[in-house]
């Protein structure tokens, strides 16, 4: 009986180290071993690509994913903070995507103790360094825009794409490939001026909204008046060339009575049937 438990102990050890001997890398993944410690193959060490590799049973697999990370770095936790030119306090949200680089594992597995921690400052620095040197292009003018004029923060806003341009060269040109890893991008998701500046802000767009709205309904207004004034000028010039044309064809008339001989006629026999019909007839005193 002893001897028949000590075989399932001996037959179970051996299941365990045979388990032991072997480790799985799934695609997109690279692993390193490590053997009491140490890295295996130094300062160059091998890496094992996806599938089944065996190792020695006291050998530790490292797996690292080679495929595209990020590390967002927004919200009222993760993003970061930094000073202006003028002194403004902006909040940064950024994302930050990178990928391992195989050839250079040892940097990023064991030359820090906490890599993505230590990036994350290096990129903090890097990025309050260029938001306190950032500046508007020589030559550059805003008076287009009133709220476009002066302010780090106005700047900053204006020129968005070139400082996102000029931090990504900075993480590639100082971080680089020292710390195991490559930068695909580097996008500023958005840039938060302090409390106080946006309520200002607001203010100023919300009064620039409510002048434009008068401003639009009093060039309405002022149109449909002029509207109104040339449709009634134009009906009085209708008027007027009417009551000419019935005056000179009432002229023309006369002048052919007169030129018959017959105006003194016409005249009498108008007064005639105009004193026939009225009611009442005043007669002026010759004397």
């Amino acid at each position: 009986m002893l001897a028949f438990g000590l075989l399932i102990g001996f037959g179970a050890w051996m299941l365990i180290g045979a388990w032991r001997c072997f480790f799985r890398v799934d695609e997109g993944h690279v692993a390193v071993l490590t053997r009491f410690g140490a890295a295996i193959g130094g300062e160059r060490p091998r890496t094992y690509g996806p599938g089944l590799h065996r190792k020695l049973p006291w050998d530790r697999p490292i797996v690292v994913s080679m495929m595209e990370q990020t590390l967002e770095l927004s919200g009222q936790t993760g993003g970061r903070t930094a000073m202006a030119s003028d002194g403004t306090v902006l909040r940064i949200d950024s994302i930050l995507r990178y990928r391992p680089i195989e050839s250079e594992l040892a940097r990023f597995l064991f030359e820090m103790r906490a890599p993505i921690e230590h990036i994350t400052h290096l990129f903090t620095c890097l990025l309050r360094n260029t938001i306190a040197n950032f500046g508007p292009v020589a030559g550059e003018t805003s008076e287009a825009d009133p709220l476009d004029r002066g302010g780090a923060y106005a700047v900053i806003r204006r020129q968005r794409h070139r400082l996102n341009t000029e931090i990504e060269q900075m993480a590639r040109e100082h971080i680089g490939d020292r710390y195991g890893v490559r930068f695909s991008a580097v996008d500023m998701t958005d840039i938060l001026p302090p409390d106080e500046l946006a309520d200002a802000l607001n203010a100023v767009i919300h009064a620039r909204t409510d002048a434009e709205a008068h401003y639009f309904r009093a060039e309405a207004d002022c149109r449909q008046r002029v509207l109104g004034a040339e449709r009634g000028i134009a009906i009085a010039t209708r008027r007027a060339e009417a009551i000419e044309t019935e005056i000179r064809t009432l002229g023309a008339a006369l002048a052919g009575l007169a030129a018959d001989g017959t105006l003194e006629d016409y005249v009498e026999r108008r007064r005639a049937e105009v004193l026939s019909e009225s009611r009442t007839l005043y007669l002026k005193d010759g004397r």
